[in-house]
């Protein structure tokens, strides 16, 4: 195994550290549950929303864009008005989609990284079907727990027992089958993504806490994407260059804006409360735009997205 003492590693591969931090601040500090939860979204979860912009938005995709108006302008459009919709006439129903849409994006990405670091065949067809059997669980649980609960309280120790028994008869068994490597801790990432739904007491949490994995991953990617792309035409000052640093303020700009309206989601108005459908509405968005920017089957996405992931940084 190479040096786990890497940007990579930390960031994309294994960042575990992120929510053990929000763990230990949400149980240490309780009284600043609402502070946590808004400093995430702020730095962690908008900001990564954030990045698809920039990087559906980039010179490079203008023509792919023009040549595929169905899927890339249109479809996004109509998205959009049936969050709206949705929002609005079957707002019980339209969250839970959003949930299940959200799940199966975050998973989608698990199976990409698998995909991109593990090279054998067998291992990564093993570490993508347990990250897919675990999420899945992990959805109904959440499912039974926070939308028809029929998992109570006192049932929640026997559910961990035995989720975490089963998480360890996986990691041992592959640990045994193809030794302990970073593909084993790019697995590990992946299946402990929603395992908080298994424990918080508010949903808000088992979307965000375990996610934070998710946030770092796609903010490393993407930047490293970006900037391989524009290395030949950044300015050569050593001043500060817009042009150098426009993700950074796209991201910045955007997180800032959706995190305060996202705040507005418990505000006793109605209608400062409903402002919350417009970040919902960008993730949504998101969750569409990346899997049509993510989808290497495609040859425009090969040359100006994979072809970068490659590149040691």
């Amino acid at each position: 195994m190479t040096s786990i003492l890497n940007k990579e590693f930390l960031l994309v591969k294994f960042p575990i550290f992120f929510p053990i931090l929000y763990i230990s601040v949400l149980y240490t500090f309780p009284n600043f549950e609402t502070q946590l939860v808004f400093i995430t979204i702020l730095l962690l979860a908008e900001t990564h929303f954030g990045a698809t912009w920039p990087f559906f938005l980039s010179k490079v995709n203008y023509p792919h864009i023009l040549k595929n108006k169905i899927s890339l302008i249109y479809v996004p459009a109509i998205l959009a008005l049936l969050c709206l919709i949705g929002f609005f006439l079957i707002k019980s129903l339209f969250l839970l989609i959003f949930f299940a849409a959200n799940v199966f994006h975050v998973t989608r990405q698990s199976f990409g990284i698998t995909n991109l670091y593990t090279k054998d065949l067998i291992e990564k067809k093993n570490y993508i079907n347990v990250i897919y059997l675990f999420n899945s669980a992990f959805f109904l649980i959440a499912f039974f727990r926070f939308y028809i609960p029929l998992i109570k309280t006192q049932n929640l120790l026997a559910l961990n027992l035995l989720v975490i028994f089963s998480m360890l008869c996986f990691f041992v068994y592959f640990i045994y089958k193809f030794k302990f490597s970073e593909n084993f801790f790019t697995m590990v990432t992946g299946v402990l993504i929603f395992y908080p739904v298994c424990f918080v007491d508010n949903p808000v949490h088992a979307i965000i806490m375990g996610v934070t994995m998710h946030y770092s991953q796609y903010l490393f990617l993407t930047n490293k994407v970006l900037k391989e792309r524009n290395k030949n035409e950044l300015l050569k000052s050593s001043g500060i260059s817009i042009f150098k640093n426009k993700f950074l303020i796209t991201i910045v700009i955007y997180s800032l804006v959706m995190s305060i309206l996202s705040i507005f989601g418990k505000h006793e108005t109605a209608i400062l409360s409903n402002l919350i459908i417009i970040p919902i509405t960008g993730q949504m968005l998101h969750f569409y735009l990346d899997s049509q920017l993510w989808k290497f089957s495609e040859s425009h996405n090969r040359d100006n997205i994979l072809k970068y992931l490659t590149i040691k940084t």
